[in-house]
């Protein structure tokens, strides 16, 4: 009897933002084109089906960020229980910045960057029940090679309607698709994860292929789609070929990008396309207001650009949602209140989920900031639970704030407040800790009762 080639793979996501997982379903779709029949569990929304899992030959976990990878190393105690035999692979942004951990995990390939290809060439390789892998010490590989897309595989995934979703005016929701038209990035801001694998490089995901994996979404009921590129505008004239696309085919689905401040600036003569083609709203990474804390990160713009980049948002009706590292080395108890002070000014505090006042600087495994000298002597040694380097303010007090707004949040969380009251509750504790004096900095902003209405936004708020 000649032995079947084909091999039972099992590609898991534990976490990917709310979203349904585009790192399944592009994989899915390369490795059932050779012919390997492929399983996928998105255990965010879903049990592990141990009979797949005890059936496979490959077993991969893919982990774009840092949760998914600290809830992927939980499940690979019970993934080697049913299924001892497997070729473990980890594949994805964190997998290679946490080869160490993951090989002392069990993991025997570990694939970032470029990973279709990639894949498809290790389920190739192995022996169609996995088994007596040749690679059962395999390769560490970072592939930045331009590949040519198919259409992704989606049919084994949960529906859209279990996945986050956009609220717009009047708590309206719809149902949210998500696809990327590029990876990687140009830029190399310090703290982003991004650089250690792409290096400033970023690759295309051709047109015909997004507007198809859009398509396939909105016929699955997709009214909305977040595009995941990490900065829509890295590839400005292949993004906004696709929107208006995407228009021309759909006119009446929205979206919704991550665009840098810098870029919002460089490229403001497309931000009208933006809106003509239904962008909903813009999502930006501005991590601070302190030029100390942005030159450490090495972002690339002053807080002069972020209040340009808000002012070119509301003169084409754009909506800008920014996102911010709160709390690191460089935080005083005096920049964090003005900080806020700035939200308020600038009237974005329903622009901003709360939980973004209690971000904390994440410092991975092959980070940037380790180039720094002030960061390598303040950090303590890399902790393998937490899967990054821990720091301390020099000042308690900082970190004490950190603890206070986080309670603070989740507190409003618990009890569905709006943000605005949330914000009510941070200001105060950042007024009295910046000035503990018997006269607290008073709140100079309204605020309603009820959040305002018409400012969109996903319903999964995490970013990390």
């Amino acid at each position: 009897m000649v032995e079947d080639p084909r091999l039972n793979v099992v590609l898991i996501s534990t976490y990917d933002l709310g979203r349904q997982p585009f790192g399944l379903s592009s994989p899915a779709a390369w490795l059932a084109a050779r012919g390997h029949h492929v399983r996928c569990l998105d255990l965010a929304i879903e049990r592990i089906d141990e009979s797949a899992v005890a059936g496979a030959g490959l077993i991969a976990f893919h982990i774009p960020m840092h949760t998914a990878t600290r809830i992927a190393a939980s499940f690979v105690e019970r993934v080697r229980r049913i299924n001892r035999g497997a070729h473990l692979c980890f594949y994805g942004l964190y997998a290679p910045i946490n080869e160490a951990y993951l090989r002392l995990l069990g993991a025997h390939s570990i694939i970032g960057g470029e990973f279709e290809a990639e894949l498809v060439r290790l389920a190739d390789r192995l022996p169609s029940n996995g088994a007596a892998s040749p690679l059962e010490v395999g390769e560490t590989v970072v592939s930045l090679a331009r590949q040519q897309f198919i259409l992704p595989d989606r049919t084994d995934l949960p529906p859209l309607n279990k996945y986050a979703f956009v609220v717009t005016g009047h708590q309206k929701r719809r149902t949210t698709g998500y696809t990327e038209a590029t990876r990687g990035c140009k830029h190399k801001c310090r703290h982003c994860p991004i650089v250690p694998v792409y290096q400033g490089h970023f690759r295309v995901i051709q047109r015909d292929v997004v507007l198809a994996d859009i398509r396939a979404q909105v016929e699955a009921g997709a009214e909305h789609i977040t595009f995941g590129d990490p900065d829509f505008f890295n590839g400005p004239g292949h993004a906004t070929a696709v929107v208006e696309a995407l228009h021309r085919e759909f006119p009446d689905l929205t979206y919704d990008v991550t665009i840098k401040i810098e870029h919002l600036l460089q490229y403001r003569h497309l931000l009208p396309i933006l809106k003509e083609t239904g962008c909903l709203f813009i999502t930006s990474a501005v991590e601070s207001n302190d030029p100390i804390i942005l030159d450490r990160l090495q972002k690339g713009h002053t807080v002069k650009d972020f209040v340009a980049a808000v002012t070119l948002c509301r003169e084409n009706n754009l909506v800008l949602n920014p996102t911010f590292v709160t709390f690191t080395p460089w935080t005083t108890l005096e920049s964090y209140y003005d900080l806020l002070k700035l939200i308020a000014d600038l009237d974005l505090i329903d622009h901003v989920a709360p939980i973004q006042f209690a971000i904390r600087l994440l410092i991975p495994s092959g980070s940037l900031l380790l180039e720094l000298d002030e960061v390598r002597v303040m950090v303590d040694a890399f902790d393998k639970e937490k899967l990054c380097y821990p720091w301390r303010h020099e000042d308690p007090q900082v970190d004490a704030l950190f603890a206070d707004v986080m309670a603070a949040i989740q507190i409003g969380q618990e009890r569905g407040e709006s943000r605005r009251l949330v914000f009510k509750r941070i200001w105060a504790l950042a007024s009295q800790a910046a000035d503990p004096g018997p006269q607290s900095r008073p709140i100079r902003f309204a605020l309603p009762a009820a959040p305002v209405d018409d400012i969109p936004y996903l319903s999964e708020p995490w970013y990390c």
